[in-house]
């Protein structure tokens, strides 16, 4: 059995699909020499069979965009002394800024450094979305062959 303690301040990212947990990781980009980070993956669901679950202390601004994109069955538990405080149920956004790249080649964001990746909701069942430049599709629902960008990517 492994025991991991509960956190003070910070946030619980819960109901994650098992395997998903460190594309999530990832994407946050989150200092491990400054904050306890704990994910557990493909752990027992009585919801969904089974889950990853990511804790994270003393962070709590999150972007939840990028959450809805990656996995948007995912809840967000914001704790304050060790209490819940709010629990947040993430969506697909309709609109993303440089979240997810365009696969096209030739569109300006391909060839431009630094041009934004602008994407807008069409399909929310399938997670589709078209790029504001040249009209490419990139779906985010099945096997996640389309990479979320990684946010330190844009800190640069």
């Amino acid at each position: 059995m492994v025991v991991i303690d509960s956190i003070k301040t910070g946030i619980v990212i819960d109901h994650i699909t098992a395997g998903l947990g460190m594309k999530i990781l990832e994407y946050l980009d989150i200092d491990t020499t400054k904050n306890t980070v704990a994910l557990i993956m493909n752990a027992v669901s009585n919801k969904f069979g089974r889950k990853d679950v990511v804790k994270i202390e003393n962070v709590v601004d999150i972007d939840l965009a990028a959450l809805g994109i990656i996995d948007p069955k995912v809840t967000v538990n914001v704790i304050e002394d060790h209490i819940i405080k709010r629990k947040i149920h993430v969506t697909v956004p309709e609109k993303v800024v440089n979240i997810i790249k365009c696969n096209n080649p030739r569109c300006v964001t391909s060839v431009e450094s630094g041009a934004p990746q602008v994407f807008h909701l069409i399909d929310r069942e399938n997670r589709e979305y078209r790029c504001d430049y040249c009209d490419e599709i990139i779906s985010m629902k099945g096997g996640y062959s389309n990479e979320v960008l990684h946010k330190q990517w844009f800190d640069r």
